[in-house]
């Protein structure tokens, strides 16, 4: 099972929510764009580093889910979460 390892925090040029998986032995690191944030879990635009975490927090499950998926279909690579990825299939 896969599950959060570090404490996931804001990147440095606060465009995305890095965070850590671990699968397997391994940690890979993933990363949620801060517009994925907004467009799909309703992160104001402008909001500070505490908000942007907690909207992470709160929206942890959906995104892990689909983080997990994308780590299955493409073992060993960095995972960047993007609008896209959260979009409904149509």
């Amino acid at each position: 099972m896969t599950m959060i390892e570090a404490v996931p925090s804001v990147s440095a040029d606060g465009l995305a929510v890095i965070f850590q998986l671990s699968s397997r032995g391994r940690d890979l690191e993933c990363a949620v764009t801060r517009e994925a944030l907004e467009q799909h879990f309703w992160l104001q635009r402008g909001a500070g580093e505490a908000r942007v975490l907690k909207t992470f927090a709160d929206g942890r499950k959906r995104i892990t889910a689909i983080a997990e998926r994308k780590i299955l279909a493409r073992p060993g690579e960095k995972v960047l979460l993007t609008i896209d990825d959260f979009a409904t299939p149509g």
